[in-house]
C-alpha cells in the first residue's frame, strides 16, 4: 500500500506492470487524464492565460500525432518496467536529455557545442554499467526503456513545436483521449482482461492518470511554451533521480556499485548536457 501514499510515478508504473498488460494500464490512465482535463479546462485556461490561444480544430492534428507518439513511449516504458527495476527505468528513460539536443543539431539544425557530445559519450558509458555490468549485455527491459527514451525525445520536440503557438491545454486534452482510446483498445484485443486485476491495479491507475499523466504532461505542455527544450529536458529527468530513490526506500530495491556508478555518470551527462544553454528570448 506504501505506493497509493507516495504517488510516485514510477513505483505505482512498477506495480501496475505485476497486475495488468501496458495497454490496459495506459488506455486507462490517458482516457482518466482525458477527463480530468477536459473537465477543468476552462479553469487551466484562465490560470495559464492561453485563452485566447488557437480552437479545438487548431489543435486536433498535432494532438492526435502526439498521443500516437505518447502511447508508443508509454507502451514501452511499462513494458520495460516488466523487466527491469523502477529506478533503473527511470535513468534509462532519462537518456532523453542527451537526445533532445542531439536530435535538435541533426533535424532542426540547433547548434550545440563540445559539452552536448561529451554528455553523448559520458552518458553511453553510464547507460552501459547501469543496464548490463553482471551479464555483459543489455538486458531486454533496458533495450525497451532505451526504445522508450527516443519517442520522449520526438514527443518533447513535438510539443515545443506546438506549445509556444497553439493552446497546451486542449492540446493536452486531443492527445490523452487519442492515446486513450487506443491504448484501451489494443489492450482489449491483444491483453487478459480480469475485473479482479484491475480492482488491484486502481490506485496505481488513478495516480498515474490524474497525476502523472493529468497534471504532469499537462503542465510540460504549458511550460514549453517558454521553455528551451533541452532545459525542459533536464529539469524533466530529475524524475530518474526520484525513481531511484524512492524504488530503493518504498520497493526495497537495491543497485550494484556498478549499476551506481552508471547513475552518477549518466546524472553528470544530464548536467554537461545543459553547460551554456542560454535561455529563450
Amino acid at each position: 500500500d506504501v505506493y497509493k501514499r507516495q504517488g510516485l510515478a514510477f513505483i505505482a508504473q512498477s506495480v501496475a506492470a505485476d497486475l495488468i498488460g501496458p495497454f490496459t494500464f495506459n488506455g486507462t490512465r490517458f482516457l482518466l487524464a482525458a477527463g480530468e482535463v477536459a473537465l477543468f479546462c476552462p479553469l487551466l485556461e484562465r490560470w495559464t492565460g492561453v485563452t485566447s490561444k488557437g480552437t479545438w480544430q487548431d489543435v486536433l492534428l498535432p494532438g492526435i500525432g502526439a498521443g500516437l507518439i505518447l502511447l508508443l513511449a508509454s507502451y514501452l516504458q511499462q513494458a520495460g518496467i516488466r523487466y527491469t527495476t523502477a529506478g533503473k527505468a527511470g535513468f534509462i528513460t532519462s537518456f532523453y536529455v542527451v537526445l533532445v539536443p542531439v536530435a535538435g543539431l541533426l533535424f532542426l539544425r540547433q547548434k550545440s557545442g563540445w559539452n552536448i557530445w561529451a554528455a553523448v559519450v559520458l552518458a553511453g558509458v553510464g547507460l552501459y554499467l547501469l543496464s548490463s555490468p553482471e551479464h555483459g549485455t543489455v538486458q531486454f527491459g533496458d533495450l525497451l526503456e532505451f526504445l522508450c527514451a527516443i519517442c520522449f525525445t520526438v514527443h518533447i520536440l513535438v510539443v515545443d513545436r506546438v506549445a509556444s503557438h497553439l493552446n497546451p491545454i486542449r492540446f493536452s486534452v486531443i492527445q490523452f483521449l487519442v492515446a486513450g482510446l487506443l491504448g484501451l483498445i489494443l489492450g482489449l484485443l491483444f491483453e487478459p482482461q480480469s475485473l479482479e486485476t484491475l480492482k488491484e491495479a486502481a490506485p496505481a491507475i488513478l495516480y498515474a492518470g490524474i497525476c502523472s499523466a493529468g497534471l504532469g504532461y499537462t503542465l510540460q505542455a504549458v511550460g514549453q511554451r517558454d521553455a528551451d527544450p533541452a532545459v525542459a529536458s533536464v529539469i524533466m529527468s530529475l524524475e530518474s533521480v526520484f525513481s531511484a530513490l524512492f524504488g530503493y526506500l518504498l520497493l526495497k530495491e537495491t543497485m550494484t556499485a556498478s549499476e551506481l556508478s552508471g547513475c552518477v555518470l549518466m546524472f553528470a551527462a544530464v548536467l554537461l548536457s545543459q553547460l551554456g544553454n542560454q535561455k529563450r528570448e
